[in-house]
C-alpha cells in the first residue's frame, strides 16, 4: 500500500496538508478556503468526496479558517483534542461551529481512520492547546510537527521515528533579530510558545533522526523572517556535517511553498 502526502499551503496565510492511500485520505489543519481545497485536490488527481476526516493541530486562524464549513456543511468528521475543539468554537475565524462533526481524540493514544493509524502527541505553541501528528500506513511512518514552540524530549522520541518528515522551520534567527517586527512579536515569535526557527530544526534533524528517514519537508514558513533558500541552506549543511546525504536515493530534503500547493509525493 502506497502512501501519498501533498501541502496545499504551508505558512502565516493558511495551512493544510493532505495524507492518504490511493483511495481516500485525510486533509490535516484546514487554514485556506473551501474552494482552494477542492481545486488544489482535483489538480492533483484527488477526489474531494474521498476524504474521510480532518486532523487539526491547534486554533490559530490559519490553520482552522474552513474546519466548520468542511465539518457541519460537508459532514466529515473533525478529529482533535478537546482543548483545541473548544477553542476552534470560541474562534472568530470559524463561521459555523462544530456540532456532530466533532471527535475528541487524546494525545498519545492511537485511533484508525481505515488503513490509518494515527497518534496525536504534544507540542508546546500559545494556543489552547497544540499537537502534531505520527500516522502509520502498513510500513509507512509519517510525522507532521508545525508550530513548534520549542524542541521537547517528547517531539524529539516522533521524529526519531519517522521516515518521513513535515517540520517546522518558521524563521532565521539573524532575520528575524534585524527585522522590522516590534520587540513584543520577536519575542513572541522566538519564544516557548512561538515558532522553531531553521537553526533548531537543522539541529533537531541531526541529533534524532531516524535511521531510515527518507525524506523531510520544511514547513511553516515565514514571509517575513525566511527565505526558502536560507530554510534549505541551514538544514541541509546542518544534516552534511553530521554526516547525512542529501540525494534522493538517500534523504531528499524539499520546502513547502506559503500559497501554493506542492506536487502530490507518493512514498516509497
Amino acid at each position: 500500500m502506497t502512501l501519498r502526502f501533498m501541502s496545499l499551503a504551508s505558512g502565516s496565510s493558511g495551512n493544510c496538508y493532505y495524507v492518504g492511500t490511493a483511495d481516500y485520505g485525510v486533509l490535516v489543519d484546514a487554514g485556506i478556503g473551501l474552494r482552494t481545497i477542492r481545486k488544489a485536490l482535483r489538480n492533483a488527481g484527488i477526489d474531494f468526496d474521498r476524504l474521510l476526516g480532518v486532523l487539526v493541530t491547534h486554533d490559530h486562524g490559519d490553520h482552522i479558517k474552513t474546519v466548520g464549513c468542511l465539518g457541519e456543511r460537508c459532514h466529515l468528521p473533525v478529529y482533535t483534542t478537546e482543548r483545541v475543539h473548544n477553542g476552534i468554537n470560541r474562534s472568530r475565524y470559524v463561521d459555523e461551529p462544530l456540532g456532530a462533526s466533532r471527535r475528541i481524540i487524546e494525545k498519545g493514544v492511537p485511533f484508525t481512520i481505515r488503513d490509518l493509524t494515527i497518534e496525536a502527541f504534544e507540542i508546546p505553541h500559545d494556543s489552547s492547546d497544540c499537537v502534531g501528528y505520527f500516522i502509520t500506513c502498513g510500513l509507512h511512518r509519517l510525522v507532521i510537527a508545525s508550530d513548534v514552540g520549542q524542541p521537547t524530549d517528547t517531539i524529539a522520541r516522533y521524529v526519531a521515528r519517522a521516515r518521513h518528515l513535515v517540520l517546522e522551520a518558521n524563521y532565521d534567527e539573524d532575520m528575524l533579530r534585524h527585522g522590522r517586527y516590534p520587540y513584543f512579536l520577536k519575542e513572541r515569535v522566538a519564544g516557548p510558545g512561538g515558532h522553531l526557527s531553521n537553526r533548531e530544526a537543522a539541529d533537531l534533524l541531526a541529533a534524532h533522526r531516524a535511521p531510515d528517514l527518507r525524506h523531510v519537508w520544511l514547513c511553516h514558513l515565514s514571509r517575513e523572517n525566511n527565505r526558502p533558500e536560507l530554510a534549505y541552506e541551514t538544514v541541509s549543511r546542518r544534516l552534511t556535517e553530521a554526516g547525512v546525504r542529501i540525494a534522493p536515493d538517500t534523504l531528499r530534503l524539499d520546502v513547502l511553498q506559503r500559497n501554493a500547493p506542492s506536487d502530490l509525493f507518493i512514498l516509497d
